[in-house]
């Protein structure tokens, strides 16, 4: 069966990017592609009364403005040599971003989504748009990789995972990442940064640790230890030494991270995200 990535896109360069990266991330798998273009009508909300129908004169205008840029997204998509094992299937909606996600997910079973870090409206102090943090944070049944704005495609060699230990781990949502890590012989680089100062893990986290090592068995993996440092310093300087080519995460509810998208620690890195960012979910 093909591997079914969903691309959302608004038609610009970041997310122009992604599709990209999607296309050399798997240009030796068979894939099932979808671009997705949502639109609205300005000045109406979703679930107004008075939501333009089909036929109206601003509906279609906005239909047709949709299409127009899935045909010329379709035209710089074709610009590229043509790849046997990849096929494109299109969606212009009339809905909102997530719910058409949610729909396209369910109704085509998609594998992952992959799409821009920001969009054409994305603030310069944001390091993720709007979108894509609603669509992380709404998503849960299926992995999300976020593209940087300007990435220059490098397969994912190093890819790094931060984590506590404090918190057991399923295979089902580690199994993503280890199979984008055999995919393109990547070492998972495990992350423990101390954040008790003692450099000590207890009977529950010696058992996290024992268990994730079960799970990642047959990758190539390290576990890596790093002293009482800040928690975003530590996974700036390790991503450095390490040339690390994407950071992946568990999004869980009190977690290491808590929540990635609503704790600081987005904010903290301190830079434009220069490596993909892989999210894991814990699906239901």
């Amino acid at each position: 069966m093909n591997k079914r990535i969903l691309l959302p896109t608004d038609y610009s360069k970041n997310a122009l990017n992604a599709i990209r990266y999607a296309q050399r991330l798997y240009k030796d798998v068979s894939c099932d592609f979808y671009l997705l273009n949502t639109y609205q009508v300005s000045g109406y909300a979703l679930d107004s009364m008075m939501v333009p129908e089909p036929g109206e004169q601003l509906y279609e205008t906005f239909k047709r403005k949709s299409q127009e840029g899935m045909d010329r997204l379709l035209g710089m998509l074709h610009l590229e040599p043509d790849n046997p094992k990849h096929h494109f299937e299109t969606r212009c909606e009339f809905n909102s971003l997530i719910e058409a996600v949610r729909q396209m997910v369910a109704k085509k079973d998609i594998d992952t989504i992959i799409m821009g870090t920001k969009g054409l409206t994305a603030s310069k102090a944001r390091i993720f748009g709007t979108h894509t943090v609603k669509v992380m944070e709404s998503i849960k049944a299926c992995p999300v990789i976020a593209i940087p704005e300007s990435p220059v495609f490098q397969p994912p060699r190093e890819i790094l995972f931060p984590t506590d230990y404090r918190t057991n781990f399923k295979k089902k949502e580690m199994q993503y990442l280890i199979e984008i890590a055999k995919l393109h012989d990547s070492r998972i680089n495990v992350l423990h940064i101390d954040r008790d100062k003692d450099g000590k893990l207890n009977k529950e986290e010696q058992t996290n640790r024992l268990l994730l090592q079960d799970i990642l068995d047959g990758t190539d993996y390290e576990m890596h230890f790093l002293p009482a440092v800040k928690l975003v310093k530590g996974i700036n300087a390790f991503m450095e030494s390490r040339n690390c080519d994407m950071l992946a995460f568990l999004n869980r509810k009190h977690l290491f991270f808590g929540s990635i998208l609503s704790n600081p620690l987005v904010k903290e890195i301190g830079y434009e995200p220069k490596v993909p960012i892989l999210e894991l979910n814990d699906n239901p």
